[in-house]
């Protein structure tokens, strides 16, 4: 999608330079000469940055920069006739991200305008890599795979039907493969502590388990017991 602009100034000839220029390089426009209109696109349209001059009427260019900075993180990029250091600061001040005074090149403007798009979009995607779950590779074991990420496990790449609890046994299982696990620790690292159940529970799913991946369930190669403790995992 198209990244979006808003424009805001109260000068005709140039707030249609500007549009037409930033629209030649690719962005969605929208365009307000007072600052009710710009509240108000700024509101309906969620641009991506907004150019916005100081000198408005209705509302001048530091109010809408205030108002907007108590509803949403836009970048902003403030213009101003005057190059004044009090303005400089008080545009700082009410929010704003970037200073521009005119008259101005309409190549730094551009730059400025992408310096801020920039980092909208980097701030964006560590959002969105916040937000994803890790990936892990899949854990697998001759012709068994256990998919951590879809909470699956496949037998030659064919799913397997397991229940909820039969499927985080196996898990737990194949991450401590060629430990000996007793039956009370399954039972407590699976099911929880607090339990009502006894450990026939575990006897139980491994028997469920065994027939869904063992290529011979009485003869098991992946789970194996071991006599008077527990079980294994092999891979």
């Amino acid at each position: 999608m198209k990244e979006k602009v808003l424009v805001v100034d109260d000068e005709p000839t140039l707030l249609e330079t500007l549009a037409y220029n930033l629209r030649r390089q690719g962005y969605d426009v929208y365009s307000a000469a007072d600052g009710p209109a710009a509240l108000e696109i700024a509101r309906s349209a969620h641009p991506d940055v907004i150019v916005l001059d100081v000198m408005l009427p209705g509302l001048d260019g530091f109010d809408v920069c205030r108002i907007l900075r108590r509803e949403t993180n836009v970048p902003i990029l403030m213009l101003t006739a005057r190059d004044d250091e009090i303005d400089r600061v008080v545009g700082l001040e009410v929010g704003a991200d970037d200073y521009l005074t005119k008259p101005f090149s309409m190549r730094e403007l551009m730059a400025r305008v992408k310096a801020l798009l920039r980092r909208v979009r980097l701030i964006r995607e560590e959002m969105a890599a916040e937000q994803s779950p890790p990936q892990t590779r899949p854990l697998t074991f001759g012709n068994l795979t256990i998919d951590l990420n879809r909470h699956e496990a496949l037998r030659d790449g064919q799913p397997l039907a397991l229940k909820p609890k039969a499927y985080d046994l196996l898990v737990f299982l194949a991450r401590n493969r060629g430990m000996i696990l007793s039956r009370d620790l399954i039972l407590e690292r699976v099911w929880g502590w607090d339990y009502a159940g006894g450990t026939r529970t575990v006897d139980v799913h491994i028997r469920w388990l065994r027939e869904k991946i063992e290529p011979d369930p009485k003869h098991p190669t992946h789970i194996v017991t071991v006599r008077g403790t527990g079980y294994r995992f092999e891979g």
